[in-house]
C-alpha cells in the first residue's frame, strides 16, 4: 500500500507539473501575449474609460436638433472597450544570457470574440443574455513595448434585441460579464490568443 501511495503521488506530480507547463508551451510561437489592461465605457461617454461598464440601454439626447431638453430623442449608443497588450518570450535564456524578442516576435491582432455570462449560470444567448459576436481590430504589438486597440465591447444591435430591449422600459437590471478573447500571429505565422474579462452592467440609468 505504502509503494502504490507514492506511486500515485508521483503520478499527480507529473500530470500537475505537465498541465503548468502546457499553459506555457501551448502555441508554437516562441512568445505569448499579455493583457496589461482591458476596459470599457459607455458608447456616449467614450472618454470615461473604467475597469466595468454601465451599458445604457437607451439614452435621451437633448441635442442637436430636433433633439431638445424638452423632446429628447432616444438612442441608442453601442459601448466601447480598449486593451492594453504586450507580449513574453516563453524562453527567457539565462541569468548570464538572457534572450531578446526580435521582430519576428511582433505579434499583429486581427480580431476578437466576445461572450457574455452571468454568475447566476442562466446564459442563453438572446434569453438570458446579449448574443456574443466576432469583431475586427487590427494592430501589431512590438517585441518590447505596448499596443493600446479600441474594440466594440457591445453592439448597438444587441440594445435592440432580447433581452436588453426590454430593459427600456424595466426596471430590472442584468449583471454579466464580458469574457473577451484576442486573436493574432507573430511575423512568421505562429498563431497567437489571449483573453481577459470585464463586467459590464445592462439597465435604462437615467440620462
Amino acid at each position: 500500500m505504502r509503494t502504490v501511495r507514492k506511486t500515485l503521488a508521483v503520478a499527480v506530480l507529473v500530470v500537475a507539473t505537465s498541465s503548468c507547463g502546457d499553459v506555457i508551451r501551448q502555441g508554437r510561437s516562441p512568445v505569448y501575449l499579455v493583457i496589461s489592461g482591458l476596459q470599457g465605457a459607455q458608447g456616449n461617454h467614450a472618454s470615461a474609460l473604467g475597469n466595468g461598464v454601465s451599458s445604457d440601454v437607451i439614452t435621451l439626447v437633448t441635442s442637436p436638433a430636433p433633439c431638445t431638453d424638452t423632446n429628447p430623442c432616444p438612442t441608442i449608443f453601442g459601448d466601447i472597450g480598449q486593451v492594453t497588450l504586450r507580449t513574453s518570450l516563453k524562453d527567457i535564456g539565462t541569468g548570464t544570457l538572457a534572450t531578446s524578442p526580435t521582430t519576428n516576435n511582433e505579434v499583429t491582432i486581427t480580431r476578437y470574440h466576445i461572450t457574455y455570462r452571468r454568475a447566476d449560470g442562466r446564459n442563453t444567448p438572446g434569453v438570458d443574455v446579449p448574443y456574443g459576436f466576432d469583431g475586427a481590430t487590427t494592430g501589431t504589438v512590438p517585441g518590447t513595448g505596448t499596443l493600446t486597440l479600441g474594440f466594440t465591447l457591445v453592439r448597438n444591435i444587441a440594445k435592440a434585441e432580447a433581452p436588453l430591449v426590454q430593459l427600456i422600459s424595466s426596471p430590472n437590471v442584468i449583471s454579466t460579464v464580458a469574457d473577451i478573447t484576442f486573436y493574432g500571429h507573430d511575423q512568421v505565422g505562429n498563431e497567437v490568443s489571449v483573453s481577459g474579462s470585464i463586467d459590464v452592467t445592462f439597465a435604462n440609468f437615467g440620462d
